[in-house]
């Protein structure tokens, strides 16, 4: 699932008349890296909330057929947040696993890494495998600690001292996290976590290649330039 549901605030005006998802990096929307990326790890079943502007979206991916995948779309009149959004959709999504990735970040990690968590999350007990990276300039204090493997929340004791980590967007999660999640409804996906986090359920691991929160103009034109420059050499 990729979620573009979100209003894009912080990126207005670019956002006014183009969901941020569709904004392009190194010539391509952000949203069509992600399924590339997808594509190539074997993912080919691939559900995509939408709310503001959601038709431009549907108008630019269509089925998704001249992406090598097939896109089914969950629609909502006004964004449900992430939670809200991912148990709405649920009804599309046919596996019990399945990962989830942000439309409005840019990251070249290798989803056909999930692999491997998605079996251990459809196994054993675990509810959730997060994928942290550096914590960015913007968002200098993280999320969440790695701990051997383990997601703990930062005030949870630790057996050494972690550094902190950033939750980079992309997860792989049971719907048995939201089985309290009511379809239709605004709920957040952070209080889920940390119950799952502090009930021992979630494991993680770190990328340290590039990843990009695309959340300003100023982010998205320096990676938009970059993007060119190194496909131009």
């Amino acid at each position: 699932m990729i979620l573009a549901a979100g209003r894009g605030e912080r990126m207005r005006p670019l956002t006014d008349h183009t969901p941020k998802p569709l904004l392009a990096v190194g010539g391509k929307p952000l949203i069509v890296w992600h399924i590339e990326r997808l594509r190539a790890a074997g993912f080919t079943h691939i559900v995509i909330n939408h709310a503001h502007l959601g038709q431009r979206i549907e108008d630019a991916l269509g089925d998704g057929a001249a992406l090598g995948v097939a896109i089914a779309y969950s629609r909502e009149v006004s964004a449900l947040e992430t939670a809200g959004g991912i148990a709405t959709a649920l009804p599309l999504i046919e596996a019990d696993v399945f990962p989830v990735v942000n439309g409005d970040i840019y990251c070249e990690y290798d989803f056909g890494l999930l692999a491997a968590p998605m079996a251990r999350l459809a196994a054993g007990h675990d509810q959730a495998h997060l994928v942290l990276v550096d914590n960015p300039p913007h968002h200098p204090d993280g999320d969440f600690v790695l701990d051997a493997g383990r997601v703990k929340n930062a005030d949870a004791p630790l057996t050494r001292h972690p550094a902190r980590l950033t939750f980079s967007g992309i997860g792989v999660y049971h719907r048995a996290l939201f089985a309290h999640t009511a379809a239709g409804e605004k709920a957040p996906l952070a209080p889920l976590l940390r119950l799952a986090i502090d009930a021992g359920r979630v494991s993680g691991e770190h990328f340290g290649g590039r990843w990009v929160d695309v959340g300003t103009p100023a982010r998205l034109t320096t990676l938009d330039e970059e993007l060119r420059q190194e496909h131009a050499a």
